[in-house]
C-alpha cells in the first residue's frame, strides 16, 4: 500500500471513529467536558517540542505557554507553574483539569489515552513495545551524545567531541537499517519518529549532522519535515534561533515561510 493510500485509509478510519456513537468521544464533545489543556514549553526545548507536535497530531486545541528563555540566563526566572509541578524545574509540563504531569514520554502516553485516534503507537503489543523502545533510545541512548557536544562547541575537533560525533553517527547508521523496508522507524508513523526527529535536529545544531552516508534517514527527515505539525513547531524554533543570531541548519531554515508557522 502506498503512503497516500495509507493516509487516506487512516483518515477514513478516524472519521468513522468520530461518527460512531459507540466509539471514543469526539474532540468537540471532549473539550466541552474538560478544560483546555495547557502545555508549558520553551522556545528551545527539544522535549517540549516533542509534546507540542504530538498534541497537534492529535488535533488537540492546546494552550501553549512559552516559558521565557534567554541565551545567557536560560530559563530564569523559572516559571511559577513549572516550579510547582515539576521537581526537576523543567519544561515540558502539561496541565489538563486537575491533572499535572511532566516528562515528554509521560505526556505522549497521556495524549494517546486521551485521544486514541489518530493512533501514534502501532497496533499490537510487540509493535508498540518496539516503538516505545525507539522513543526511549532517542532520549537515553542517542541524545546523551548531543548533550556532550553542547558543552564542547569550542572544541569540536577535540577527542571528546569527535567521540560523541562518532557515536551519534553510528546511531544514524542503525536508524538507516531500520528504514530499509519502511518509511517510518516503527513501521508506521509514531511517537518514535517525533522523538528522534527533534533529537536529531539538536544533533545537527551541535555538530553531529545526518549526511549522505544515510540516504534513507535523510529521506525520512524530509518526510517528517513535510508534516504540517512538524513544520509548525520546528519552523517556529528556526525563527527563534534566527532572531537571536544563532545558526539555523539548512533543513530547518527551509521550514520557514511555507505557510504553516503562524
Amino acid at each position: 500500500m502506498s503512503e497516500g493510500e495509507q493516509v487516506q485509509q487512516h483518515a477514513e478510519r478516524v472519521a468513522a471513529t468520530l461518527r460512531s456513537p459507540h466509539g471514543p468521544a469526539s474532540l468537540e464533545a471532549m473539550t466541552t467536558q474538560m478544560p483546555r489543556p495547557t502545555l508549558y514549553s520553551g522556545p528551545l526545548s527539544m522535549f517540549g517540542a516533542k509534546a507540542e507536535i504530538a498534541a497537534l497530531e492529535k488535533g488537540l486545541d492546546v494552550q501553549l505557554v512559552m516559558v521565557a528563555y534567554e541565551s545567557t540566563a536560560g530559563y530564569s526566572p523559572k516559571h511559577p507553574e513549572v516550579l510547582s509541578i515539576n521537581p526537576k524545574q523543567q519544561v515540558p509540563v502539561l496541565v489538563h483539569g486537575d491533572l499535572e504531569i511532566f516528562d515528554s514520554t509521560q505526556i505522549f502516553e497521556y495524549l494517546e489515552d486521551l485521544v486514541p485516534e489518530p493512533a501514534l503507537w502501532p497496533r499490537g503489543p510487540q509493535a508498540r513495545a518496539r516503538a516505545r523502545l525507539l522513543e526511549h533510545e532517542s532520549d537515553e541512548v542517542y541524545f546523551p551524545h548531543v548533550i556532550r557536544l553542547m558543552g564542547l562547541q569550542d572544541q569540536l575537533q577535540g577527542d571528546a567531541a569527535q567521540a560523541a560525533i562518532a557515536a551519534a553517527t553510528r546511531y544514524y547508521m542503525l536508524q538507516e537499517k531500520r528504514l530499509s523496508s519502511n518509511d517510518w522507524l516503527a513501521g508506521v508513523y509514531s511517537f518514535a519518529d517525533i522523538a528522534f526527529y527533534m533529537a536529531a535536529l539538536f544533533g545537527e545544531r551541535q555538530g553531529a549532522p545526518i549526511t549522505g552516508a544515510t540516504p534513507r534517514l535523510l529521506a525520512w527527515r524530509d518526510r517528517m519535515s513535510a508534516r504540517p505539525t512538524v513544520r509548525k513547531v520546528a519552523g517556529a524554533m528556526a525563527i527563534w534561533l534566527a532572531a537571536v543570531g544563532r545558526p539555523v541548519p539548512a533543513f530547518m531554515a527551509a521550514l520557514v515561510g511555507r505557510g504553516d508557522n503562524a
